[in-house]
């Protein structure tokens, strides 16, 4: 088969003409070697240009290697009025050619550069819009959650339970090794200092206090928004992924009954009795460095019974039930907002991680605050 070739018309080469015919002759196809483009400058220097026709010759075969060759002659050319005729080719070239134009290629918009002063506007209108879907977030959830308690809710309690083995039993042994570590730490920290002034008895009251006060609840609930927050996000995400959370809509079911309620329930019931579970552990292993240190199991427990009080418990079990709804919300949102993509679930769940320990910081701070002015 003969190589493909390009036959200018006589005119174009001597005098303007508003029209010039191109003869393609020869193999177009992914087998052949097309002429350079360079060849079709000659056209590009007449003014007088409008139209090129392109007409097919002796042994003409093509492919999708000519579309993509008269779409490089059409960019070539897009600074002058010049427009392709292609109707002397064949009826399939002209059809896809013009199939390839219907949608115009996609152009980069030019930066935008901002001041200062309007991208700290625009910032701080973003954070005034996000504040607003917390907001209208909470308000549905706390919603959904006054008709449960109202019996009026529609969350299974198959579903509950299994959340709460997913975020209670299953959780036990991280529980486990960060509460003995904590106590472990927090008793030789003390027991640094009150060595210089013979009082190593007292790292009792300060493992006790520190634990159930503080402690006990923060790290676990550190713990669960790692854990089981970024599962509610991944789960979520997937959901959405997947379009099933549509699905639901469609189908009339409120994914905030069906979705988020189960996993909101599930963490405030298991979260305060991990709390628990970590003050005993916490207490323990503090137990474990005093007693290694000429401090008795029976002077440990009378100076950790009469240093702990039952205020200092409920306290700690209250931030408990704060942080387990804080990272619900956190876990839960940010799986519902997720995009449609691997990569938004991805983003999705390192949201609801970093926002759930803002949300147990921020809390934390401010109960302590309100519980040292109330007296608690």
């Amino acid at each position: 088969m003969k190589q493909a070739t390009l036959v200018f018309d006589t005119a174009a080469n001597t005098v303007s003409t508003p029209n010039v015919m191109v003869t393609l002759q020869g193999n177009w196809t992914v087998d052949g070697t097309l002429p350079a483009l360079d060849q079709l400058s000659v056209l590009q220097e007449d003014d007088q240009l409008r139209t090129v026709i392109f007409v097919a010759g002796d042994d003409f075969s093509w492919d999708s290697r000519l579309l993509a060759w008269l779409m490089a002659c059409q960019r070539m050319f897009e600074s002058s009025r010049c427009q392709f005729d292609l109707s002397g080719l064949p009826e399939d070239v002209d059809d896809l050619f013009r199939l390839a134009n219907t949608v115009p290629p996609n152009k980069a918009l030019p930066e935008k550069h901002t001041s200062l002063v309007q991208s700290l506007i625009n910032r701080v209108a973003r954070l005034g819009d996000e504040a607003m879907e917390l907001l209208a977030f909470t308000g549905e959830l706390a919603l959904t959650l006054f008709r449960w308690f109202s019996r009026k809710g529609s969350a299974r309690w198959s579903d509950i339970l299994s959340f709460c083995h997913q975020s209670g039993p299953s959780a036990l042994p991280i529980i486990t090794l960060q509460s003995v570590l904590i106590g472990m730490i927090l008793a030789y920290l003390g027991m640094v200092q009150l060595r210089q002034f013979g009082a190593e008895v007292y790292v009792s009251n300060l493992v006790g206090v520190g634990m159930v006060r503080e402690m006990g609840a923060l790290m676990t609930a550190v713990i669960m928004s790692g854990r089981t927050g970024a599962a509610y996000a991944a789960q979520l995400g997937t959901m959405q992924v997947n379009e099933e959370i549509d699905a639901l809509t469609t189908l009339g079911i409120k994914p905030m009954d069906y979705l988020v309620l189960p996993r909101t329930l599930a963490l405030i019931m298991t979260i305060p009795m991990l709390c628990l579970y970590s003050n005993i552990l916490g207490m323990f292993g503090g137990g474990l460095v005093a007693t290694s240190m000429d401090v008795t199991w029976t002077m440990y427990l009378y100076q950790l019974r009469d240093a702990i009080t039952f205020g200092d418990i409920m306290t700690g079990i209250f931030k408990s039930f704060v942080f387990a709804v804080l990272i619900a919300m956190a876990g839960c949102r940010a799986g519902l907002d997720c995009g449609r993509s691997s990569a938004a679930v991805g983003q999705a769940t390192t949201n609801a991680v970093v926002t759930a320990i803002i949300y147990l910081v921020v809390a934390d701070a401010g109960l302590n605050i309100l519980f040292y002015h109330l007296g608690i």
